[in-house]
């Protein structure tokens, strides 16, 4: 078993099964990855009017891809989260036609977080957040030829922002070509369930994984087993908005807007603040599926981010 490393010198914006891989590994191997900023262009010094022009074309700048020798369609790529440490800085912010509440939020704004240690800094009412760190893509190459881009999740796994991919989780692929091609990346420093906004924070990071293959393994797309707690900031309660209604998307905005309301009136915060930590603190859930024909959804905000 050897361990190597994978610089983000090279980004991989799309998933391609005829990408000639950057790196070729035997099972039982671990992988030093280093993985740049999400979106490939953020810096510290961006201002909204910068992030209103982000380039799509760019977005993820993922490293890979990995091939893991053996590999072959139908077979079940397993990945070991070992480590993941931060450079000091992420940042948050919502972007028009994009996140949950597009229609409410036309214009661009960024949030800039300082990350110290095990902490995330809002920078506004010292709102702190733990650091909770996760790859928000991983994947591997899919069966089709083509390129595809990286915004949505597909069958090979790719952006799905499972918060649940922390340290100390494994998470089982299926392989749809032979070596897998594996490529990550994304990474977020904290995110709540639901990623309301379409970003949490959003990170610099590098990242240490261990490799094997599963040959007794059969699934259709992405398993993961996370280790306890569920999350850091279970430890001072929640307050927690409803909403009802027939459509679950219709619902799930409004708890959020009622959230974002209730930030406002109770934190200070503004409307753009306010949604960022939706997106950042905040857990989405489906509260109820069953009582035809209204369903429930809620939203949950720790209250151990605010100052006592």
């Amino acid at each position: 078993m050897t361990e190597f490393h994978l610089d983000d010198s090279v980004s991989q914006p799309f998933w391609d099964n005829s990408v000639e891989p950057r790196l070729a590994i035997d099972p039982g191997d671990t992988v030093v990855i280093e993985c740049a900023e999400p979106v490939g262009q953020v810096t510290p010094e961006w201002t909204d009017d910068e992030l209103a022009n982000l380039d799509f074309g760019k977005v993820h700048a993922l490293t890979g891809s990995i091939y893991i020798n053996g590999a072959s369609p139908g077979d079940a790529l397993e990945v070991e989260i070992l480590e993941m440490t931060h450079k000091g800085w992420g940042w948050t912010g919502h972007l028009p036609a994009f996140g949950l509440l597009q229609e409410d939020y036309d214009f661009a704004y960024i949030r800039h977080w300082e990350l110290d240690g095990g902490s995330c800094h809002f920078g506004i009412n010292d709102i702190v957040l733990p650091f909770e760190p996760f790859p928000g893509c991983v994947g591997v190459a899919p069966a089709e030829a083509g390129r595809l881009d990286t915004i949505p999740p597909r069958i090979n796994g790719g952006n799905m922002d499972i918060r649940d991919l922390v340290v100390g989780s494994t998470l089982w692929l299926p392989v749809f070509v032979d070596g897998a091609l594996f490529a990550t990346g994304d990474c977020h420093s904290a995110q709540g369930q639901g990623e309301v906004c379409g970003t949490g924070i959003e990170s610099p990071m590098t990242m240490t994984m261990r490799f094997n293959i599963r040959k007794d393994l059969n699934i259709k797309e992405l398993q993961v087993r996370r280790p306890s707690p569920m999350t850091k900031v279970d430890s001072a309660g929640y307050h927690i908005t409803t909403a009802h209604g027939p459509d679950l998307m219709e619902n799930a905005k409004n708890a959020v807007r009622y959230m974002i309301r209730w930030l406002g009136d109770n934190h200070g915060l503004t409307e753009s603040q306010a949604y960022l930590l939706c997106s950042t603190a905040g857990d989405l859930k489906i509260s109820e599926i069953v009582d035809a024909p209204n369903w429930i959804v809620s939203m949950h905000m720790p209250l151990s981010i605010f100052k006592a």
